[in-house]
């Protein structure tokens, strides 16, 4: 059994892959803003994505990406800000999800929700 933190940087070593296989370029992993943290932020021509993955070796407790609160989505928010607040050249974001489930250490599913609004 995994914990948490194990499964979790093992869950963004899969959404890094996924990500660089469909074309993105990583510009930060576990971008962190005083509180805020974000997953991953990527791009893909001129549009940056603020990325939150959500692993799960169950769905026992429901979808992985069911698990994210409108308390995440509004740290999502903040942080994506502080970042373009620090880097004026991306004027344009949207905010994305990758759920990913894992069987015996393997991915069983990699889900990819883009351009999610909160």
């Amino acid at each position: 059994m995994y914990s948490n933190k194990i499964k979790g940087a093992k869950g963004e070593d899969l959404a890094i892959e996924y990500l660089q296989s469909h074309g993105y370029t990583i510009e930060e992993r576990n971008w962190r803003y005083h509180h805020l943290e974000v997953d991953i932020i990527a791009s893909k021509g001129q549009l940056l994505h603020i990325v939150e993955v959500k692993t799960r070796h169950s769905l026992k407790y429901g979808m992985p990406e069911e698990s994210i609160t409108k308390d995440k989505m509004a740290f999502l928010k903040n942080a994506a800000e502080a970042y373009q607040f620090q880097h004026i050249k991306w004027q344009y974001l949207q905010f994305d999800v990758i759920a990913i489930t894992i069987d015996q250490d393997q991915p069983k599913e990699i889900f990819m929700i883009e351009d999610v609004y909160f």
